[in-house]
């Protein structure tokens, strides 16, 4: 291998051992000081920091920080008293010979290269480049490579084919918007940037790929968010000949094994619960549970069916039981009322179990005397527990309240392990759920999902009452992977689709590739999908989607670096055939 002409040495390898010996170190000027006299220069390579030291001002004079630099010198041992064991070369420093200025960087820089994380998002990803040379910032990017590294060694070893697939594609209705693009050559009609690579790795499996995978860029024109980007990466994968338990235990062995292997966090042991969808909502009011809270939902619908109380009336009434909290302050109270406000609540009432076995609170006087008995017997209050209450008189609204008001408390009340990764499965998800905006059923997770009875289910049962074999694995209250066994019957799946209002030809013509090859003989199939961005996440405990990927746009999904979304000039909107309607 040819020598390296710029350094001899990386910083990191830089220590006592190497005290006497001449080098030669290149990276970026991370601080200058003056000690009257002696000049004093931290360097810093991709592996760590290393002072350099010159007794002659002229060596330095009009030097900048984040200028990159070639110095030669003698490795001294630096005074004991001047020792900075923060840094692996923190007991040595270089005298400097010789140095030369490869780059110079602007005097103004736009932030601290190692307090950047504490500068605005909008700023750092405007300047990504400098960002990154934060070293904690840089983290991030080696573990996703390790990770990677680590994700398709273990696909390889089991046996899985890596298959790349395509990113310009045909739109279709997989739940988000898709990203178009505009063809040039077939003026009028458009590609689609893939949401999930779902029907080609369907595709793979009547071709005979049984064992499929890939790291898949992902797309969806949708408003992003913490845990959601314009584009994110999952391992997506798919088997034939597999059931749904076959599936799931092969997410469990990938999230365990990773989890275990990059996190310090005490991960959940195989098997990981499984929570069927209904389930989820009545218990936790979300399809993403965070375990991590022990507090439960109940349902008091029934108990209170005759109150008196104007929310309570024809409505659906869940309680959360907190024990312990009954001596709190009212103004610890208040904040929950304004929390319950802030979400779009009317109100919530609670009621505190006091030492004689009476209750107190904004609710009590609503209650009748075998009301409060009935309450207290039947969710297990005991002394200072506290019962909230949360009415609607739409189910999943009230569901959807009761699961904000749980997360509320579980933070409030700190009862909430950071150091845990509590992961979950959730199954069992309908088919279909009523859209009441639309006024007609939507698929509520994957269209081309199995009903647990096939086609009989279309037969004998009602929209609502149809259960697919769609499940997602859950960790922490995030969704990590979405899965199913897939509808490889022709039929089946027609139905699927005239259930949400697709008409037979509409169907066969959008999905042609799929109605067409299973007509040669499609292997029953499933896969799953867990998503890369969200596990490193969570490994680094890190608040958004966005620190973990190398080049984000941003909250609004702009990229504020290269300058994207941006106009086409007339003659490239002329050439696709596109005209820009504006507002009038």
């Amino acid at each position: 291998m040819k020598k390296n002409i710029f350094h001899t040495h990386y910083c990191k390898d830089l220590d006592i051992k190497s005290i006497g010996k001449s080098v030669v170190v290149s990276g970026w000027i991370e601080n200058i000081r003056d000690h009257g006299g002696v000049l004093f220069l931290d360097l810093r390579d991709n592996t760590e920091t290393l002072q350099v030291v010159s007794n002659d001002d002229s060596i330095f004079k009009g030097l900048t920080k984040e200028s990159v630099i070639k110095v030669s010198g003698v490795i001294r041992k630096r005074d004991e008293e001047t020792y900075n064991p923060k840094i692996k070369t923190g007991e040595v420093e270089l005298l400097i010979d010789n140095l030369e200025v490869l780059s110079k960087s602007k005097h103004e820089l736009p932030f601290e290269i190692i307090t950047s994380k504490h500068s605005k998002e909008d700023i750092r990803l405007k300047y990504r480049y400098l960002d990154m040379r934060n070293k904690k910032v840089q983290k991030n990017f080696y573990l996703r490579s390790e990770l990677l590294h680590f994700l398709r060694n273990k696909m390889y070893d089991l046996g899985f084919t890596e298959v790349q697939t395509p990113i310009l594609t045909a739109s279709s209705p997989e739940g988000a918007r898709d990203f178009v693009v505009p063809s040039r050559n077939f003026k009028g009609r458009f590609y689609a940037l893939p949401q999930a690579p779902q029907i080609y790795k369907e595709l793979l499996m009547v071709g005979g790929i049984e064992k499929y995978f890939q790291i898949a860029p992902c797309f969806r024109d949708e408003d992003p968010r913490a845990d959601r980007t314009l584009e994110f990466y999952q391992l997506d994968l798919e088997m034939s000949f597999v059931t749904e338990e076959d599936v799931l235990e092969l997410g469990e062995d990938i999230f365990y094994d990773t989890f275990t292997k990059f996190s310090s966090k005490k991960v959940s042991s195989k098997p990981f619960r499984r929570i069927a969808y209904k389930d989820a909502l009545d218990c936790y009011g979300t399809d993403k549970p965070d375990l991590r809270n022990p507090l439960i939902i109940k349902d008091a619908t029934e108990i209170l069916k005759d109150s008196s109380f104007g929310p309570f009336k024809k409505s659906t009434i869940k309680v959360i039981v907190v024990d312990g909290i009954g001596d709190h302050s009212n103004s610890w109270f208040n904040e929950i009322v304004d929390y319950a406000s802030s979400i779009g609540m009317p109100g919530i009432g609670y009621v505190t179990l006091m030492e004689d076995g009476s209750l107190k609170g904004p609710i009590d006087k609503f209650l009748t005397e075998e009301e409060r008995k009935t309450l207290i017997k039947k969710f297990d209050m005991k002394e200072k527990s506290v019962m909230f209450f949360i009415a609607n008189r739409y189910k999943d609204i009230a569901q959807k309240f009761a699961g904000l008001i749980r997360t509320e408390l579980g933070k409030k009340c700190e009862l909430i392990d950071e150091d845990k990764l509590e992961m979950c499965i959730v199954n069992d998800f309908p088919m279909f759920e009523y859209d009441k905006k639309l006024k007609k059923y939507v698929f509520c997770h994957n269209p081309f999902s199995m009903p647990h009875g096939g086609i009989k289910d279309y037969e004998t049962k009602s929209p609502e009452e149809i259960l697919a074999y769609q499940f997602d694995f859950v960790c922490n209250g995030n969704e990590m992977a979405s899965g199913a066994i897939r509808n490889h019957d022709v039929k089946s799946l027609l139905k699927g689709f005239e259930t949400v209002g697709y008409k037979k030809d509409e169907v066969e013509e959008r999905f042609k590739s799929i109605f067409t090859s299973f007509k040669y003989g499609c292997p029953p199939h499933g896969g799953l999908a867990p998503g890369i961005d969200r596990m490193l996440m969570l490994i680094q405990d890190e608040p958004n989607l966005r620190e973990v990927q190398a080049f984000p746009t941003s909250a609004s999904g702009q990229d504020l670096m290269m300058g994207s979304p941006s106009e086409l000039t007339k003659e490239q909107l002329s050439e696709l055939g596109i005209s820009i309607k504006t507002e009038d």
